[in-house]
């Protein structure tokens, strides 16, 4: 029981990557929070947790909305008293525009999900965790946001965004009991395709180019042991690290 009685908060966790951490923290003994813009999916996650002997609740968050994250924060709080550890988990793909194609609209929809979501949720948490002398954040970044040919610019560009203000959120409260570290995927198996429309040919087409050397997809439960780890106390040394599970794809 790897993180038992710690109250988590699983933010786009009604499927994919989210929904195998908020199941294997449950199972490791968290008190886990399944967040997601998608209520009904996010209420089958919490409902089948529960019957397998865990805890957890489900809470319809829009994380572009700053009204929305402070109501997840609150009804965490008010549910369980307390709040131990954040996984941002929540994102969306861009349509593989280059600088010269995307639109302000894909730029700020995009960035509002994988950046700003995340900057406010943060920005939420550091004073509860400040107060209580510890706490975690565990950000979802993607390979995109280590690399330039995974996504178009607007997604590459958030989750570059992500590992900066990961690496500078550890480093100012590194005295203060907080770590905050990111995790950097490659392909797995999960359907934030869904989000990507009106793709851009030429933008698809250079970025396939990479496609070919990626030695498989990962399934969402490889990647929720790696959060596992990094969320639990035997990576307590772990901090402001961005680890990459890839399966070797960016090893070429």
């Amino acid at each position: 029981m790897r993180v038992s009685g710690k109250v988590i908060i699983v933010t786009g966790a009604a499927s994919g990557m989210g929904k195998a951490m908020a199941e294997l923290f449950a199972a490791e003994g968290a008190h886990v929070v399944v967040s997601d813009i998608h209520y009904a999916g996010a209420q089958e996650v919490a409902e089948a947790i529960t019957k397998n002997g865990g805890t957890a609740i489900a809470i319809e968050t829009n994380v572009a909305e700053e009204g929305a994250v402070r109501q997840l924060i609150d009804e965490t709080l008010s549910t369980y008293g307390k709040l131990d550890i954040l996984v941002n988990n929540a994102g969306i793909m861009d349509g593989m525009e280059g600088v010269e194609d995307v639109t302000d609209e894909r730029w700020e929809r995009v960035f509002s999900v994988n950046t700003t979501g995340v900057m406010r949720l943060m920005r939420l948490v550091l004073p509860i965790f400040r107060a209580q002398g510890n706490g975690i954040i565990l950000n979802n970044i993607s390979i995109g946001g280590l690399n330039g040919a995974r996504a178009g610019a607007a997604y590459t560009a958030s989750k570059h965004a992500v590992v900066g203000l990961t690496k500078n959120t550890a480093y100012l409260y590194a005295n203060e009991g907080i770590r905050c570290n990111g995790i950097a995927p490659g392909a797995v198996e999960t359907n934030i395709g869904q989000s990507m429309t009106n793709i851009n040919d030429f933008g698809m087409g250079r970025t396939m180019l990479g496609m070919g050397l990626n030695p498989r997809t990962a399934k969402p439960e490889e990647i929720a042991k790696l959060a596992l780890f990094l969320v639990s106390e035997e990576s307590s040394f772990v901090n402001g690290a961005i680890v990459v599970a890839d399966g070797g794809w960016s090893a070429y």
